[in-house]
């Protein structure tokens, strides 16, 4: 079997355990007020039902899909908990179901996964080795991680592409600073971060360069989008789309370099980034200046993507 086939079914029955998981979690929530804990779940899909998408995947992987359905729902009622004493000000919404027949996010733990002659092996459910004949699938292990490092490896549909991202183990390095010194930072448009120390010394990163990668995508969208039905959505689509969020995630790193660089040179032990509420959901700048303004990113997740060969060759047209 092909490894795109084994990696679209993996994460299709992801999709669809995750969604399993997400009705028992709102009909329990519907008629007790209640939510379940990981371990319920674990129980009532993996020993009670016996569900054929739990069992599809391997023990730990179903275990990790769940949890992540439970963490939403406990997320939930901690927010409603939060605006009856006044700390939350939006309203959540209760968590619901992912879109039937899509991927799913597939997390494999440090200690599901093995590793031989720099082939990294990724365990399958009891079922699909009955109905497909398989137990496992291989991808090629990074030369520039160490494997007794990884923590997680998630196979992560994104964009019309599969990718494999690596959750590892870095060390600290204790440096000496000082935290009464203090950089303060204010993020914007042209002038994407202002930073000012309480000490006299001052910098900006320019912003001009992602308002241009910026336009220039809106742009492209809007062309290949003309005259289309709403909803539209392509392989170029998806290739532009994935090839502007690689600039955005590019270039917050390089700033952070660039501010983690002067802290040090510096010593100064105390950062403050100016963040107000709403300023990115709720901003009123005029259509044009919110639009520039939202896209323009200030975090990111901290893990370290790799994508996986020759599974969705972009659409050349």
């Amino acid at each position: 079997m092909e490894l795109k086939g084994v990696l679209e079914y993996l994460c299709s029955i992801a999709n669809n355990l995750s969604n399993c998981g997400v009705y028992y979690s709102r009909q329990l929530y519907f008629k007790t007020g209640k939510t379940p804990s990981s371990a319920d779940l674990h129980k009532q899909l993996g020993t009670i039902q016996q569900n054929k998408h739990y069992q599809a995947l391997y023990s730990d992987t179903a275990q990790q899909i769940l949890t992540t359905v439970a963490e939403s729902f406990k997320s939930y009622v901690g927010l409603l908990k939060g605006i009856a004493k006044g700390k939350v000000s939006q309203k959540p919404k209760l968590p619901n179901y992912r879109q039937s027949g899509g991927l799913g996010l597939a997390t494999f733990t440090g200690r599901s996964i093995k590793l031989k002659d720099r082939m990294l092996r990724f365990p399958l459910g009891t079922k699909v080795k009955v109905w497909f004949g398989i137990d496992a699938f291989y991808l090629p292990m990074p030369s520039n991680l160490d494997f007794k490092a990884i923590r997680e490896i998630r196979i992560l549909p994104r964009n019309r592409q599969l990718y494999a991202e690596f959750v590892y183990e870095v060390s600290f390095v204790k440096v000496d600073v000082d935290k009464s010194k203090v950089l303060g930072i204010d993020h914007g448009l042209d002038n994407w971060l202002t930073c000012v120390s309480n000490f006299g010394t001052s910098f900006i990163v320019d912003g001009l360069h992602l308002k241009s990668i910026n336009q220039w995508y809106n742009r492209s969208i809007a062309k290949i989008k003309e005259g289309k039905a709403q909803g539209f959505w392509s392989n170029r689509l998806a290739a532009i789309t994935e090839k502007r969020n690689r600039q955005m995630r590019s270039a917050v790193n390089i700033a952070a370099r660039i501010v983690i660089n002067h802290c040090l040179d510096s010593k100064i032990g105390t950062v403050v980034f100016g963040w107000n509420e709403g300023q990115k959901d709720s901003a009123n700048m005029g259509k044009k200046n919110n639009q520039k303004f939202v896209q323009m990113e200030t975090q990111k997740p901290s893990s370290y993507s790799r994508k996986l060969p020759r599974l969705y060759p972009h659409e050349q047209s």
